[in-house]
């Protein structure tokens, strides 16, 4: 998604750098989480993501985004870095975690606009992030990457796309002295095809970073929850990837399932996605806390590099799981399914 000199210019072929999967479980056991992320079709790569579980106030708590850029790839990668951070950081993190999320938003996009004061393109980044905090699992989202769970069986979208011709999108846009119009899709201005975004600073009058916020309980009625970037949902449905998730338990395969779908169904795009899959914790501590000796931060272990529909290969990940795809200069690096603080961790790049 992006810009439209963006939308508009030609596909390259994949890259050779291969794309990076990796995945993790929650040392209480409660949940294990995977992640693919390639460059695709593209020459660039603009899609970042972060899988992080922390300790906050003796909770476990796990922090999971996409962040798909345009103009560029400052503004993922900004907000890649700073925005779980500035979350956890926020003084309501547990007590009023609805208003932490949207102060950490709005802080993170506010001083992303300071650093780019001298920088002469424009860069923005959408972001779709879910928060597990408990029995809780909040859903933020600004811009078009999506997050859809599977309750009970069924495929159930829990952020919106924030598309320039929607209702009251395009009336919020107007209303602050901004235009939508048509330029290959509805965009603002005529240039952006999202409504909300971290960065575009030239038209950030009109293009807020405020999130949308969704919570859900966390019960045994809630199987997993896909994050991705619009490489996958613009040809996969929110149905489909359900379907495909389901009979897979490990949840970085299933990332790679999804992601190596949407390649062969011919996304232009970069594609990154994030699988949670809520464990059944009947038999386990209830209280949520961490135990003596936990390693709170980011997972740690193993990552595997894999194509699409190719082998993958083992190789040590970095602390912090960084950008999708090994694109030159990129990050990637992640952990195998076992518990934080299981494995040593070393740095790698992809």
């Amino acid at each position: 998604m992006g810009y439209l000199n963006s939308v508009l210019s030609t596909s390259g072929n994949q890259v050779d750098d291969a794309p990076v999967s990796g995945g993790g479980l929650s040392q209480n056991g409660k949940f294990s989480y995977g992640y693919a992320s390639s460059p695709g079709k593209r020459s660039s790569m603009e899609d970042f993501y972060e899988t992080r579980i922390d300790g906050v106030d003796g909770e476990i708590v796990g922090l999971f985004g996409v962040f798909d850029g345009h103009g560029g790839a400052r503004a993922a990668e900004y907000v890649k870095q700073n925005l779980f951070s500035n979350l956890i950081s926020h003084p309501k993190f547990i007590s009023d975690t609805k208003s932490a999320i949207a102060d950490a938003y709005n802080h993170t996009d506010s001083e992303f606009l300071k650093s780019e004061n001298t920088q002469n393109r424009d860069a923005g980044s959408t972001a779709s992030t879910a928060i597990l905090v408990g029995d809780r699992l909040l859903v933020a989202n600004v811009g078009d990457s999506r997050a859809v769970i599977c309750r009970g069986g069924n495929a159930i979208a829990v952020s919106r796309d924030h598309k320039p011709d929607q209702t009251d999108e395009r009336q919020r846009i107007e209303d602050a002295g901004g235009f939508v119009m048509w330029a290959g899709t509805w965009r603002v201005g005529g240039v952006l095809a999202v409504s909300r975004a971290f960065g575009d600073r030239l038209l950030k009058q009109y293009v807020v970073a405020d999130p949308e916020i969704q919570e859900e309980v966390v019960d045994s009625s809630l199987e997993f929850l896909i994050l991705a970037s619009d490489g996958l949902w613009d040809v996969v449905t929110n149905e489909e990837a359900v379907s495909m998730t389901k009979p897979i338990e490990d949840p970085e395969q299933a990332a790679r399932r999804l992601m190596q779908e949407a390649y062969q169904r011919g996304s232009a795009d970069n594609i990154t996605c994030v699988v949670v899959r809520f464990l059944d914790t009947a038999n386990q501590d209830h209280q949520g806390g961490l135990k003596k000796n936990h390693l709170s931060s980011v997972s740690q272990g193993e990552a595997s590099n894999s194509h699409p529909g190719g082998t993958s290969q083992s190789h040590q990940g970095g602390v912090s799981h960084g950008q999708g795809g090994a694109n030159k200069g990129h990050q990637g690096g992640g952990a195998s399914s076992r518990p934080l603080g299981a494995a040593n961790s070393s740095s790698s790049s992809g």
